[in-house]
């Protein structure tokens, strides 16, 4: 494959995960978290990733994952919701809305990051 026709196939697996997710089918997150993330457009060319309610980014489309700018956890007993780093490392903040959440991890992408790529952690 060229190296054109493998941007064409990452962009392609990370709008079909973003469109998985945004249907809500499988109930693995609220359909407005994964809204309120698609509206960050830093957000959109990296791959989402959900897991027991939290979601968070790649910088790949397979595993193990290359986790980029932090994770949005579900709104706590205080109201806010937690904004972790990448890998559930450290506190980023906490959020008042989805919007500001998710604009939190937008702000924490590394300079530079990219649309994701085909392949593993190992590939970027």
């Amino acid at each position: 494959m060229t190296d054109a026709a493998d941007a064409q196939s990452a962009a392609e697996v990370v709008a079909g995960e973003w469109r998985h997710l945004l249907e809500g089918s499988q109930g693995l997150i609220d359909t407005e978290t994964v809204r309120a993330a698609y509206a960050q457009p830093q957000l959109r060319q990296v791959f989402p990733m959900v897991s027991h309610g939290v979601m968070y980014f790649s910088r790949c489309t397979g595993l193990p994952a290359a986790h980029v700018g932090g994770q949005v956890y579900p709104r706590g007993i205080d109201g806010r919701f937690w904004v972790r780093g990448p890998m559930g490392v450290g506190t980023i903040g906490r959020a008042k809305t989805l919007e500001e959440a998710f604009a939190l991890v937008a702000a924490n992408l590394p300079e530079g990051c990219g649309p994701a790529i085909l392949g593993t952690a190992e590939d970027v």
